[in-house]
């Protein structure tokens, strides 16, 4: 079985349209870094392995993201060009962001300070809210899908949906450490999965990016478990602790977006409304330099 193209620079995967480098994948897509003629700029092609390149189920789940991309309009959401499905190398072309994500600048220097943490948190509450309201959830909120900048910006909208696609969930769908309840176990929460389950994943994953650490850890075999408890501690477990110098505040939010029962959670519109006098207190003018940022 086939499962990577092995394109080499200057491969086209559609009239026009050359590959320059490889910037990784997953196991449903390859993704390059490409030229567009038409477009006349660096672009990114989610392109479908080649061993799933012709199962009608990937091509619609492909045709499904397009169409949500097109469907949106936000500054905070990644935007999508083009979409081709037909012909060897289904793709999806989309949006080349520069700067790295949030998981990458976690991993390289831990915790990531507030000056970076709350405005990132504030505008991607913003961009949930507005899924929310045009009737869509993005299902996979978390640190590798953020890419940092001014405004950072949300990508990836493999599993998005809407609201009725979201709750006939029956299996655990997203990235397990950034899941709520309900979307571990949806069959347990019948209907539960929505626009609450999002705000879980971006309490998530502000929690990591203040602390450096997943809310709910667990051994690396843990995700190989069938035991739901074992691989999806935050079905029962409280989160850790965040750091002691965390603001009461922004600790209380956090704690309010990890409740276990979605209705107790706020709403996105209501965590980027309390997350704004957060902000607001942040020291105003940052210096850059070689020693690091520090306020005046």
């Amino acid at each position: 079985m086939r499962e990577s193209w092995q394109f080499e620079e200057g491969d086209e995967i559609a009239p026009r349209r050359s590959i320059l480098r490889s910037l990784g994948g997953g196991h449903r897509f390859e993704v390059f870094l490409v030229w567009d003629d038409r477009l006349f700029a660096l672009v990114v092609a989610k392109v479908l392995r080649p061993h799933l390149a012709e199962q009608e189920r990937y091509l619609d789940e492909v045709r499904e993201e397009a169409e949500a991309l097109a469907r949106l309009a936000h500054p905070v959401i990644v935007r999508g060009f083009d979409a081709v499905l037909e012909g060897p190398h289904p793709h999806l072309l989309i949006e080349h962001l520069e700067g790295p994500t949030l998981r990458r600048l976690i991993r390289r220097g831990g915790p990531a300070p507030l000056e970076q943490v709350l405005p990132l948190a504030a505008h991607v509450a913003a961009a949930l809210h507005y899924l929310a309201e045009e009737g869509m959830v993005h299902l996979d909120v978390k640190p590798d899908n953020i890419v940092m900048g001014a405004p950072p910006r949300l990508i990836d909208l493999s599993i998005a949906g809407t609201f009725e696609r979201a709750a006939g969930a029956i299996r655990p769908l997203g990235t397990d450490a950034y899941m709520p309840p309900e979307q571990c176990a949806p069959a347990e929460h019948p209907g539960a999965v929505g626009p609450a389950s999002d705000v879980w994943g971006l309490g998530a994953t502000l929690h990591h990016a203040v602390s450096g650490e997943v809310p709910f850890p667990r051994p690396r075999e843990a995700r190989d478990s069938d035991d739901p408890l074992v691989r999806f501690p935050q079905l029962e477990a409280e989160p850790l602790p965040l750091p002691s110098g965390t603001p009461e505040p922004l600790r209380a939010l956090i704690a309010q977006t990890l409740a276990n029962d979605p209705g107790r959670r706020p709403s996105a519109q209501e965590l980027a409304m309390g997350l704004e006098p957060l902000v607001a207190d942040l020291p105003r003018k940052l210096v850059f330099g070689r020693g690091g940022t520090r306020a005046r």
